[in-house]
């Protein structure tokens, strides 16, 4: 096998630290807070060398980027279901599943606290927003090519995403199947 198949083999080791990685910042977000740890700490936690951060992530900052993009469901497949209502209905059942999971919480604090964090932590919450919008807008292309009414990106993450993302950072109320399913409803 070679060098460069065996960079592009999913899982194994590099899969692993990856994933330790992730979940040491994640649970360093939910018992410190975001800006109380360190790369070192981050290291320790996930029982890898600090050099093995820098040399993936460069800094702090993009490794809590890469955190909320992965972690954040922001990278994971588009439903399809052959209309947009149920896309829409699937993309925001797994949006609520992962906001109100275990770490769900810690993640928002840290999409939130990384936007005022200088121009890096600004180019997080731009990278953020525009994985989502252009996410959004391939379901919503795809309804349109089937002929279907399909709103603006903005007006999902307006009409859908934002309430549910306000309940679970102020603690509102739960995320019920009934109430994601009627955010899309109300949308659409």
């Amino acid at each position: 096998m070679s060098e460069q198949q065996r960079a592009r083999r999913p899982g194994g080791r590099s899969a692993r630290v990856g994933a330790e990685v992730h979940q040491a910042v994640t649970d360093l977000i939910s018992e410190r807070g975001y800006g109380n740890f360190t790369v070192g700490e981050v290291a320790t936690r996930a029982g890898v060398a600090d050099s093995s951060i820098y040399r993936r992530w460069g800094s702090l900052e993009t490794l809590l980027t890469d955190v909320a993009l992965t972690r954040l469901n922001v990278r994971s497949p588009m439903p399809d279901t052959g209309s947009l209502a149920g896309d829409l209905r699937t993309y925001a059942a797994n949006v609520a599943r992962e906001i109100t999971g275990p770490d769900g919480p810690a993640l928002l604090h840290l999409a939130v606290a990384l936007s005022s964090n200088g121009q890096q932590g600004l180019q997080a919450r731009d990278d953020l927003r525009a994985e989502r919008t252009r996410q959004l807008q391939y379901m919503l292309d795809r309804a349109r090519d089937r002929g279907e009414y399909a709103p603006d990106a903005f007006d999902v993450l307006d009409h859908v995403l934002a309430p549910m993302y306000i309940r679970v950072l102020f603690g509102v109320g739960p995320l019920t199947p009934d109430y994601v399913a009627g955010l899309v409803d109300r949308l659409l």
